[in-house]
């Protein structure tokens, strides 16, 4: 009222565009940082003393690396090549009028670094996991050094190594890697603070909705808050800050969701970076989250794989020492049971085990409990024999998330009792958010409530926050949004938690739970079932041999008290064979880099030394006459094959041999066969063998026509048809090159029907006949097939070469039978410690490559082709599947069996020492 003497303000219209807009502009990092609150965050700043560096190709201890002669460098310059190491000397002299203040180097680079102080790692630095700055002082005091000497180890390799193009390209061998800033600077905590208060109101204020009273309380009170503060002005930031907890203290009502944060850093044993350099990702991660429990004493962090803690252990044993002390303290969490986060399927049923015991050992050993869950968020897909395992190791928890990646069908839960094929059932939950990675920001947490698929059933889920796959872990930004949704209305209550809490939780709800029965298989990555198949073959190799040495060190020890039992380098050798399983190493998800060494840790365990001390332990010297071998049977089950045999003069001969189950005998002479194997070469070049249990025709190509089973007589090749033809299909997948096969690909079928070479026997019959021929699969591509049948042996075997030399890539597929019109029943197929029937479902057409350790069988009414192999997949269809992509040679040996289902039982060779 005009005289009134009272101030007239003009009514304003909030438009909810424009004050979002102001408010984003207000905290922006990229326009008004001249004026805004963003540019206020770093104060003064002055440059180091002095920076240089010293570059390496090897990955050197800190000791030896302070040794070296540094040369000076400055900001701009680049350094290294990939897979390089760059250690600098940084020397600080920290201005006296800083007094009072918190002060931080500012270091942005490519590459991930490590600040060493005093000898000791104390920090990760990466900008890809927002971790740019050290704290070298919270306050300076006048007491305090102010010039001081660190270093920091850089290694010239990004978060998600160093792709050429795309992250998942190969290596670039000639990347260099630049230091873009490296200075002392004044951090305003304070201005930190508003801008986290900011960044949760301005998401709630987006994120609930217009329908959402919520929502415009947010905003409002952030255009209050953008009014009241005056970026010039510190002594306005109290007053701001008190509007944004006027919000945040309104509490939740009772039924609202609970959020179980926790702390991780999921760090793959080997990926896009080789096993060395895991071990330093390890180190720049968990020191990281070591300085972080520090100064959050409610933070809680969960680590899984035994294997990276002992690397730890071995590299850092000071950074160890401390994480064992937040382990007692219930903080940093080890979790998994495993040795690593293994591949889901391939590995076998005894190797599932052992990931067990060598995990759970290990941490009981080291951290005094074992763990209670398994956690395997990133495997691409989890057989039904997992359960089972994991009943038996303790184990009655499992956490994952990767079936949210799944291609067509969603996984209708989130939480549910998971069963395995015998019946064994864990209690299972999926990470709502779909991430094992969260940035702690409002939509992830509303996502988690959104997503969740047994609202209703349970209240509880949980969120792992923290940057991964590459390493990095949670950062104090993340932190301190989290604090702020702890219990704010309109948000899900978000507690910091542990995996025991979570799952107690879930378990007093677990009556209303869902049951799944069998295998989570994921719609996506179905080509690493065959990419890098030496990887694969090498581990089959090794887990034959650790079971044969085992066996045999047993047969030993019980002849001979004195046997030294090589319980110490059979551990050794099985924690190679288990971290070769990690998840993106036995599936081929790898660079080539990595394949390379697994392939060394294969070579390197594949030594004839430990079956040659065992059968020595075995063989009296009493026992051992010219021309005589041991031949050892480690089967549980009695067997009559043909095996090799040194004949006179050095010359190679066969001899047919029959050893007890789980037994071994000394072989001096060859049995006489049953039935001798005839091989008869037809006019049109046709061919048949046959030794009395089965008989086998080969068309002029190679071809199977016909695999007769003789007592009773029975066909397995329907007639019109043929087995073993091959094909080959176009490989263009949508992204992951050498990871995915999609359905697609079926329509591009080309056969392979040149032939380059005619049938020719090798050998006539007797207690062995086979037959080799070769096909042209294009200019410079060859195929060449031996085809064997033994004597007293009850399958075919089929030996596969492959040449080729093209610049496409492509797949083989040699066909069961192709066209087999058998009223099948249950393709059955064998992984690990089980049989699995394959359900015939809608989500199963997309199941282009399929699983199967060793044993495969498609049947109808109890009697079909059962096919054995040291391989382990098939095309959908029982197609079985191969696949190259970084080898231009390869090997394989395939069984067809012509048996009713009870005969079809594995045979593995002999053991011939």
């Amino acid at each position: 009222m005009a005289g009134s003497g009272a101030e007239l303000k003009p009514a304003v219209l909030k438009h909810r565009r424009t004050t979002l807009e102001r408010v984003e502009k207000f905290i922006s990092e990229i326009y008004f940082t001249d004026c805004n609150l963003r540019g206020r965050l770093f104060g003064a700043s002055c440059p180091l003393a002095s920076l240089s560096c010293f570059e390496t190709s090897q990955r050197i201890p800190y000791e030896e690396a302070v040794r070296q002669e540094f040369r000076l460098v400055k900001v701009g310059d680049c350094f290294g090549s990939t897979w390089q190491t760059c250690w600098f000397k940084v020397d600080l002299s920290i201005p006296r009028e800083w007094t009072g203040k918190e002060v931080h180097l500012l270091w942005e680079s490519e590459g991930e670094g490590m600040i060493w102080r005093d000898g000791q790692p104390v920090q990760g630095l990466t900008r890809e996991g927002e971790k740019t700055s050290y704290i070298l002082t919270d306050n300076l005091k006048e007491t305090d050094p102010h010039s001081l000497t660190l270093y920091v180890e850089l290694a010239c390799n990004g978060l998600f190594g160093a792709g050429k193009g795309s992250m998942i390209a190969p290596p670039d061998p000639d990347k260099k890697f630049s230091l873009q800033k490296a200075e002392l600077v004044v951090f305003n905590r304070d201005v930190h603070e508003l801008l986290v208060d900011f960044e949760i109101l301005l998401d709630m204020a987006k994120l609930l909705g217009e329908e959402n009273q919520r929502s415009f309380q947010a905003l409002y009170t952030a255009n209050r808050m953008v009014n009241l503060c005056d970026v010039a002005n510190p002594s306005t930031f109290a007053a701001v800050h008190e509007l944004a907890c006027s919000v945040f203290g309104q509490k939740n009502g009772e039924s609202q969701h609970v959020i179980h944060a926790m702390g991780h850093c999921h760090i793959d044993s080997a990926w896009l970076w080789p096993y060395d350099e895991t071990i330093r990702k390890c180190a720049r991660s968990w020191v990281t989250v070591i300085r972080l429990m520090e100064k959050n004493p409610e933070f809680t962090f969960v680590c899984s794989q035994a294997q990276q803690f002992e690397w730890v252990k071995n590299w850092y044993p000071g950074l160890y020492s401390t994480i064992q002390k937040f382990a007692k303290e219930g903080r940093f969490i080890p979790v998994g049971g495993t040795w690593v986060e293994m591949d889901g399927n391939l590995p076998s049923g005894e190797s599932m085990v052992r990931q067990f015991l060598q995990g759970q050992r290990f941490f009981q050993q080291e951290f005094g409990k074992l763990c209670l869950e398994f956690w395997l968020p990133d495997t691409f897909g989890y057989s039904a024999q997992l359960p089972q395992v994991m009943n038996g190791c303790g184990i009655h928890r499992f956490l994952t998330q990767k079936l949210s990646w799944n291609l067509v069908n969603t996984f209708p839960h989130n939480t549910f009792v998971w069963e395995g094929i015998d019946g064994s059932q864990v209690l299972a939950h999926f990470p709502p958010a779909d991430s094992y990675g969260l940035a702690g920001c409002v939509e992830e947490m509303l996502k988690t409530v959104k997503n969740n698929r047994d609202r209703g059933r349970v209240n509880h889920s949980a969120a792992l926050f923290g940057f991964g796959d590459g390493g990095g872990g949670p950062t104090q930004k993340i932190l301190d949004r989290l604090r702020r949704m702890k219990d704010t209305d309109g948000l899900p209550r978000v507690q910091m938690s542990t995996p025991d809490r979570l799952f107690t939780a879930l378990e007093k709800e677990k009556a209303q739970l869902c049951t799944w029965v069998g295998e989570l298989f994921l719609e996506l990555h179905n080509g690493t079932y065959t990419t890098h198949g030496q990887i694969k073959k090498g581990n089959r190799e090794c887990e034959r041999l650790l079971h044969d040495v085992e066996v045999l060190s047993s047969f030993a020890l019980a002849q001979k008290s004195s046997f030294q039992y090589p319980s110490a380098k059979l551990q050794h050798l099985w924690r190679l064979l288990l971290l070769n399983q990690f998840h993106d190493v036995l599936p081929g998800s790898c660079i080539q880099l990595v394949a390379e060494d697994a392939m060394r840790y294969y070579s390197g365990m594949n030594l004839p030394w430990p079956l040659r001390e065992a059968s020595r332990g075995i063989l009296s010297s009493s026992q051992e006459t010219n021309g005589s071998i041991l031949v050892v049977n480690t089967l549980p089950w009695k067997r009559t094959e043909v095996i090799p045999k040194a004949g006179p003069g050095g010359s190679k001969t066969l001899a047919l041999v029959t050893v007890p189950s789980m037994g071994y005998c000394v072989v001096q002479d060859s049995l006489p066969p049953p039935y001798p194997v005839t091989v008869t070469k037809e006019v049109d070049g046709s061919v048949i063998m046959k030794n009395g249990l089965v008989r086998v025709c080969l068309d002029t190509l190679g071809r199977v026509t016909s695999l007769c089973l003789m007592q009773p007589e029975r066909e397995s090749v329907p007639e019109g048809c043929c087995a073993n033809q091959f094909v080959i299909f176009d490989d263009v997948p949508l992204y992951w090159d050498a990871w995915d096969v999609m359905d697609y690909h079926l329509e591009t079928r080309k056969t392979v029907a040149h032939l380059l070479k005619p049938l020719e026997i090798i050998q006539p019959g007797g207690l062995r006949g086979s037959v080799t021929f070769s096909l042209q699969i294009s200019e410079k591509s060859v195929l060449t097939q031996e085809v064997i049948l033994d004597a007293a042996c009850p399958h075919v075997r089929f030996q596969t070469q492959v040449r080729y030399a093209c610049n496409l890539l492509w797949k083989l597929f040699p066909l069961l039978n192709t066209p087999i019109p058998v009223y099948v029943l249950n393709p059955i197929r064998n992984k690990g410690i089980s049989l699995k029937k394959r359900k015939t479902l809608t989500a199963v057409l997309l199941t282009s490559e399929i699983m199967s350790d060793q044993t495969s069988m498609k049947s109808s009414f109890f009697f079909g082709p059962s096919r054995l192999s040291a391989y382990y997949v098939f095309q959908q269809g029982n197609i079985p599947h191969f696949r190259w992509v970084q080898s231009n040679l390869f090997h394989n040996c395939a069984i067809l069996i012509p048996a009713a289902i009870s005969r079809c039982t594995i045979k593995p060779f002999l053991c011939n020492v």
